[in-house]
């Protein structure tokens, strides 16, 4: 019985020691105010958010996507985070996350294709930070995929990320 028990409660004990690490773990230094990207890349498989200035990689952020991350994103409600080739085309203060770029999802493209198929293509996917008033989530926030599509960072990446990403950057989003 004892043996039962700790066989239960191991896997419960390792996930609150991950989650404790991901939470407190120093992460890299903070970009400098100048900091400005002139391009963004995510690689969704590796979970990686990388922001660079003249080719020069400036800083990777680990990130969570939508709930269903493999795939590109098809239609509306299919909780998963676009691939290709698009634009920041508005920086929100105002959303219910803390700060949120809009990403230009749908393209022309993702927009003919699922007029092709009948569906609603979905909208409003963005890099953002934790839903307001769960920033003490941290980074713990990496222990599963959790967005509707989106692409999460912790409130303070996504305050650096902010202030370094104009509207207009390109991003690129890969599998």
């Amino acid at each position: 019985m004892l043996r039962r028990a700790l066989l239960l409660l191991l896997p419960a004990a390792a996930l609150g020691i991950v989650l404790i690490v991901l939470r407190f773990w120093p992460t890299e230094t903070r970009l400098p105010p100048e900091a400005k990207a002139d391009r963004l890349l995510v690689e969704k498989s590796k979970r990686l958010l990388h922001l660079y200035q003249d080719g020069r990689r400036l800083k990777t952020y680990r990130i969570a996507l939508g709930t269903s991350p493999i795939g590109p994103k098809q239609r509306e409600g299919d909780k998963k985070t676009p691939e290709g080739l698009y634009k920041i085309t508005e920086r929100k203060s105002d959303s219910a996350f803390h700060l949120a770029l809009r990403i230009s999802y749908p393209s022309p493209e993702d927009s003919a294709r699922a007029a092709r198929e009948g569906v609603n293509p979905g909208f409003d996917i963005m890099i953002h930070g934790l839903p307001n008033g769960q920033g003490h989530i941290g980074r713990a926030h990496l222990a599963t995929d959790w967005t509707a599509g989106c692409i999460a960072v912790t409130n303070e990446e996504i305050e650096e990320i902010f202030a370094a990403v104009a509207v207009g950057t390109p991003i690129e989003i890969r599998p």
